[in-house]
């Protein structure tokens, strides 16, 4: 009899403490006022800005080389989105421990495109990316810095 009056004893206290975990404790959620949007909302806009006159991006012809491969780095360059030919370009590889600059400065060709040849040599350890900033020179208004080519060697 000592037994069942310890075990009912203890399940009554389990009991106790679980209603206590359990109790309120969440607190009422004040309603948030309505939003409204009047009609004359999208006269309020700025205007839409005008592309640049002159645009450019690289990108190289492999994402993952193999760390000893020759990678290819590509570059266009249009003004109001046609190619622009006759255009130099040089280019620097961002590896992880020294800035290349690559030897040749194209002009670029009736598409628009220039073309570097990068030799990676091992360089770059695997898995880690590397990126190649591409610049046209001789430009009305200076230089343009095109959208880095990228790459992750494995």
């Amino acid at each position: 009899m000592n037994k069942f009056h310890f075990s009912a004893l203890g399940s009554v206290f389990i009991l106790v403490l679980l209603l206590a975990a359990c109790g309120t404790g969440a607190t009422q959620v004040k309603p948030q006022p309505t939003v409204v949007i009047s009609k004359s909302f999208q006269s309020q806009l700025s205007p839409i800005p005008s592309p640049a006159t002159y645009r450019c991006g690289a990108w190289s012809s492999e994402n993952t080389p193999s760390p000893n491969s020759t990678n290819t780095i590509y570059a266009r360059i249009t003004k109001n989105l046609k190619p622009v030919s006759g255009v130099t370009a040089s280019a620097v590889a961002h590896f992880q421990s020294f800035d290349q600059p690559l030897n040749q400065t194209p002009a670029s060709d009736s598409g628009g495109y220039v073309t570097f040849t990068l030799p990676l040599q091992g360089h770059q350890p695997a898995n880690v990316p590397a990126t190649v900033d591409v610049t046209f020179t001789h430009l009305p208004g200076g230089t343009l810095h095109c959208t880095p080519a990228f790459f992750t060697p494995v």
